[in-house]
């Protein structure tokens, strides 16, 4: 008589945790779906950042090439404004770099994240089908 008790008690507890089982994968999913997202904006965002700095470069060149025909027309002011123009392009360069450098980054542990998601999603998925 006391086993068929601890049966059924083993059993009601067990209907009881099923819906609670089923609801916290609930989050799992947003969870993957807000990873995935967030993996998108990283993606844009490096593309961005790039052609931020295949911008900086062409500014670069384009403000040595000024110096240069600004120095050889003995036009100094000008020649000034240009070094001011090409540092100032050069801290730009370097600021797109590192955002980039962040980026890829983010990238790459937002992609780590939704594999592991992914992968604790299929075996919570074969338990639940073992069971």
């Amino acid at each position: 008589m006391r086993r068929s008790h601890i049966a059924v008690f083993a059993l009601f507890a067990l209907a009881v945790s099923a819906p609670r089982g089923l609801s916290a994968q609930t989050p799992d999913r947003k969870e993957v779906r807000h990873d995935r997202k967030d993996l998108r904006n990283d993606r844009k965002d490096v593309r961005h950042d790039t052609n931020g700095i295949h911008q900086d470069r062409r500014d670069i060149t384009q403000d040595r090439k000024d110096i240069r025909q600004d120095v050889k027309n003995g036009d100094l002011k000008d020649a000034r404004e240009d070094r001011r123009d090409l540092r100032s392009d050069k801290r730009d360069l370097r600021q797109d770099r590192r955002d980039r450098r962040r980026d890829v980054r983010d990238l790459r542990s937002d992609r780590r994240d939704v594999r592991q998601d992914r992968k604790d999603a299929q075996q919570d998925q074969k338990k639940d089908s073992s069971r």
